[in-house]
C-alpha cells in the first residue's frame, strides 16, 4: 500500500511512520523536511504535492497548529491560527486529496481530545478539533469508493514537556499507542469514525 503521510517528521508522525512503515510504502511529507514539502495553508501547495506524488492508497495527516491562550486576551488573528492551519489545512488535504486516492483507499485526519474535554486556554483547540470530527462524519456520507476517519488522541507522553501544564489531570498516551489508531483507520474497513485514544 502506498501511503502519503503529512507531518511525518513530528512526534506523532514519526510513530505513525514506524507503525505503518512495517507493512507499507510511506511517502514522508513535512513543511520543511521529508521526501516532499507542503504548506497545508495553501491550496496550490497541496495541489502541487499530489501532482508530484500521483495516486496513493491512503492519505494520513498528522499536522496542524493551534493557538493556546486565555479567551479574555485572544484576538481573531490568534484564533485563525487553528482555523487556517489545523482545520482548513486538513480539510483542504481531504478535498484535494480525494481525487488522488485509489478506489478502496482512505483518508485519515487528526483532531484531539479537546473536542470532548475542553480545558482552560484551549478554546481554539476545542473548536478546531470538533470541526474536524464533524467534517469527517459529514464527508463520509458523500465520499464514493474511499473511506475517511479521524484520530482523536489525548496529549502524548512525549509532548508533556511542552503541553503538560495545559493537561493537568489528563492521562497521557505514548505516541506508539496512538499510532495504532491510524493503522486501524488505514487498514480497517470503517468510515466516518473518530477513533479516540485516551
Amino acid at each position: 500500500m502506498k501511503i502519503i503521510l503529512i507531518g511525518a517528521s513530528g512526534t506523532l508522525g514519526s510513530a505513525i511512520a514506524r507503525e505503518l512503515g512495517q507493512r507499507h510504502d510511506i511517502i514522508a511529507v513535512g513543511k520543511t523536511r521529508g521526501q516532499y514539502q507542503v504548506d497545508v495553508t495553501r491550496s496550490d501547495s497541496i495541489r502541487s504535492l499530489f501532482e508530484r506524488v500521483g495516486k496513493v492508497d491512503a492519505i494520513v495527516s498528522a499536522t496542524g497548529s493551534l493557538h493556546f491562550g486565555p479567551i479574555a486576551d485572544m484576538t481573531a488573528d490568534q484564533f485563525k491560527v487553528g482555523l487556517h492551519d489545523k482545520l482548513l489545512g486538513q480539510v483542504d488535504l481531504a478535498l484535494i486529496g480525494q481525487h488522488y486516492v485509489n478506489a478502496g483507499g482512505s483518508i485519515t485526519l487528526t483532531s484531539g481530545i479537546l473536542s470532548d474535554e475542553p480545558i482552560r486556554f484551549g478554546a481554539n483547540a476545542a473548536a478546531v478539533n470538533s470541526a474536524i470530527d464533524g467534517f469527517v462524519r459529514g464527508a463520509a456520507v458523500e465520499l464514493q469508493g474511499i473511506r475517511i476517519n479521524a484520530v482523536s488522541p489525548t496529549v502524548l507522553q512525549e509532548s508533556l514537556d511542552n503541553y503538560g501544564p495545559y493537561f493537568q489531570g489528563f492521562e497521557a498516551a505514548p505516541a506508539s499507542r496512538v499510532a495504532l489508531a491510524y493503522s486501524r483507520s488505514v487498514e480497517g474497513a470503517q468510515t466516518g469514525r473518530v477513533y479516540r485514544v485516551w
